[in-house]
């Protein structure tokens, strides 16, 4: 995925059926709302063509892998339309990250500044 190639997978976690709305919205860079509504007007429009496509890639596309980072990026939207989060969201989420992140340096920064780490420390180089 380095290289800028994208791949269409389902997205169980975020479905309704399938999670095929959602493999196309994260695709495209949609809101996942928006090709629901498309999927229903296409289904009642067209009837079976869409019924039936929509049970083919159920059953054709991969489930997305699993990312290792608990931390989802903050992605701004600029249309109603697109995926993402709107600006002061973004915001507020990314200041929620930070302190977390602040959190866990402090943390980390007190344990080893403590004597018990710089005993263990001195024993282990024995």
């Amino acid at each position: 995925m380095n290289n800028g190639s994208r791949t269409l997978y389902r997205y169980p976690d975020e479905a309704r059926f399938g999670g095929v709305c959602a493999g196309i919205a994260h695709y495209f860079n949609l809101e996942t709302w928006l090709v629901r509504v498309l999927v229903v007007a296409g289904v009642i429009l067209s009837g079976s063509f869409f019924f039936v496509a929509y049970f083919a890639l159920w059953f054709i596309l991969e489930k997305a892998p699993v990312k290792a980072s608990s931390e989802k990026p903050v992605q701004l939207k600029n249309q109603v339309w697109q995926a993402g989060e709107p600006p002061r969201q973004a915001v507020k989420d990314l200041n929620e990250q930070f302190s977390r992140l602040e959190k866990r340096l402090r943390s980390l920064e007190s344990h080893v500044t403590s004597t018990e780490f710089q005993l263990n420390r001195q024993i282990s180089r024995l």
